[in-house]
């Protein structure tokens, strides 16, 4: 952690998603920064296992269905009754189901919906109660390039992503008068497992079109992460910031 961030020590920290990929990393950059951190995923092996190798004083593990309120309700009450008060909110959990629009079956759909949109509504509309009673908050959503500019074969992803931008400048609007930040991460090509399915010819054009000269790490996404989390982004709500390595200009 940089020294520049400040006051991130005694936060209460949950991540959606946490299990694996840029959740995970930015878990494991969390865990060392706040005072607890708290993964929601639906996949309980990878979930638990993390929470054992990073250590189980400062983090832990709620099995948790973000496309059913029910299921969000119980992990914050846990999570509240448990530490008194959540300070933090990324809303990290996503997943892509890819078809262009005449191939794309309604069930393709309505998964991305369920998942991408309407998980965030219902983590964040059961979170953002506690943090009002506690008059402050750190919420972030992550977002996608293409939820700003669209992509081919994405019309559910691009959908909600643009969905979650819309939503995030309403909450803004909101909840800044508690003291509660909302606002949004949008990655461009980041070094997942998804990355690995792209053909080498591909990921070299895309390579090629970022400024940087090369794809983004998860941490470098979970940095963004705990930049907005910090005192030094207190004056910044509703924004959306790019960790793309240049790749629109």
């Amino acid at each position: 952690m940089s020294a520049d961030l400040k006051n991130l020590a005694g936060k209460i920290a949950i991540v959606t998603g946490g299990a694996d990929g840029i959740g995970k990393k930015a878990v494991e950059f969390l865990a060392g920064s706040c005072d607890k951190v708290v993964i929601w995923d639906i996949d309980e092996e990878k979930g638990q296992k993390l929470a054992e190798e990073l250590g189980k004083d400062n983090v832990m593990f709620c099995h948790v269905d973000t496309t059913k309120y029910v299921s969000v309700e119980e992990a914050a009450k846990v999570v509240f009754g448990k530490f008194g008060r959540i300070d933090v909110l990324i809303n990290n959990a996503g997943i892509t189901r890819c078809a262009t629009l005449t191939k794309m079956t309604t069930e393709q759909w309505q998964q991305i919906i369920d998942v991408n949109l309407t998980g965030v509504f219902n983590c964040t509309k059961v979170v953002a109660s506690y943090m009002v009673q506690g008059e402050f908050g750190r919420i972030i959503n992550v977002c996608s390039l293409a939820g700003i500019y669209g992509s081919v074969g994405q019309t559910n992803y691009s959908a909600t992503k643009s969905g979650v931008i819309g939503i995030t400048k309403v909450w803004a609007r909101e909840l800044s008068k508690h003291n509660i930040t909302v606002n949004v991460i949008a990655p461009g090509f980041i070094e997942t497992k998804d990355m690995h399915q792209v053909p080498e010819k591909s990921l070299k054009t895309i390579k090629n079109k970022i400024p940087v000269g090369r794809l983004g790490k998860p941490e470098d996404v979970a940095n963004a992460y705990l930049f907005l989390i910090s005192d030094l982004a207190s004056y910044i709500t509703g924004s959306v910031i790019n960790v793309d390595g240049g790749y629109v200009l």
